[in-house]
């Protein structure tokens, strides 16, 4: 029913154990536990961009954290409107729920694949998907420390029999990987929490640190019990290469922050006035100049004002009248009177 998945898992680990088969020989342990290791390897090299867009994800989620706890607030009483505002606040930021779930989805399958993979390693078999007859020998005849790749600690007596391998020779192999790999998934789990925002700290998140810290260890000691030593393999070089990776994307995405924050501190220091230095003021519009005067009825232009000479008499006093009886009359310099104006109307006498 899952072949699709069988076939790429024992394809992958066929290539490995056929590249170290090459150095190590082909039914010697080594080469079959680093085919195992770098399966873990290339699955994950595959999957090393979703992860960092996982990740950025994360982060982006934990910077409007404070937004989504208003939201479950204000909406407390109603989840499918807080589920709605809560789809606006996240399309809003561009954070994908589903995207950031991606990569741990995609490690489900593959578990699955290779954990049927290495239990179809049996004596007798005469293939294992991409495994020939001789393959399987192989896998079956390699030797770790007395105990074989698809034994396990609660194997049946019968089976272990089959092997020639004794259930102690197991358990004193099995055990120091349990503990290995439940130990890695727990630093793994703490680096992770040290990363998060306390601001985003909800009930939920302090549930989920709990179980990461603690009961997925737990369970991976408690799973070693009843998994052959090949999967408790393949636990422990995928938890080691998700702690490896964690700390190479935080360090490589705080840098990539550190260094944002630089050029825009850089790029305000640079639009601030030096010390000492007076704020620069607005330069100010030049007057509009004002159009001359027109004279009216035929009336000369005005001339420059003259200047005042202290010797001569001033032009802007007033004037005696002239024969015509005009008193306190005032004489304005470049204008020359004209007598044959009506003193009333201002017209010209005919």
């Amino acid at each position: 029913m899952l072949d699709f998945i069988y076939y790429p898992v024992s394809f992958i680990m066929w290539c490995w154990h056929w590249v170290f088969g090459h150095v190590f020989g082909e039914s010697s342990a080594i080469a079959w536990a680093l085919s195992i290791v770098f399966l873990v390897f290339t699955l994950r090299a595959i999957m090393f961009k979703p992860t960092v867009k996982q990740v950025r994800s994360m982060r982006k989620m934990q910077e409007f954290a404070p937004e989504i706890k208003k939201l479950q607030k204000k909406y407390a009483n109603d989840r499918q409107k807080q589920a709605q505002e809560m789809q606006k606040l996240q399309a809003e930021h561009g954070v994908s729920p589903l995207g950031g779930c991606l990569p741990m989805l995609l490690q489900i399958p593959v578990f699955i694949g290779l954990f049927h993979v290495l239990r179809e390693f049996k004596p007798g078999k005469t293939e294992n998907y991409f495994f020939s007859e001789r393959g399987v020998a192989s896998y079956i005849d390699a030797d770790l420390f007395g105990a074989r790749l698809s034994n396990w600690i609660t194997q049946p007596a019968t089976e272990l029999a089959k092997f020639g391998v004794d259930r102690t020779t197991v358990v004193l192999v099995a055990i120091p990987l349990m503990l290995l790999a439940s130990a890695l998934t727990h630093l793994t789990a703490r680096h992770s929490v040290s990363r998060q925002n306390p601001d985003a700290a909800t009930t939920q998140t302090a549930m989920m640190n709990k179980l990461t810290l603690y009961v997925f260890p737990f369970g991976v000691l408690i799973g070693g019990f009843f998994f052959p030593i090949g999967l408790i393999m393949y636990w422990l070089s995928n938890n080691g290469w998700t702690l490896w990776q964690q700390r190479f994307v935080y360090k490589k995405i705080d840098a990539e922050e550190a260094t944002k924050k630089a050029v825009a501190q850089e790029k305000r220091a640079a639009a601030a006035p030096k010390p000492g230095q007076k704020p620069t003021q607005p330069r100010k519009r030049p007057a509009t100049p004002i159009a001359p005067v027109t004279p009216e009825d035929g009336a000369t232009a005005s001339a420059p004002e003259a200047k005042s000479d202290p010797a001569k008499p001033d032009a802007a006093k007033p004037t005696q009248a002239g024969a015509d009886g005009d008193k306190g009359g005032t004489q304005i310099p470049g204008l020359i009177s004209d007598r044959s104006r009506s003193k009333k109307s201002g017209r010209k006498n005919r």
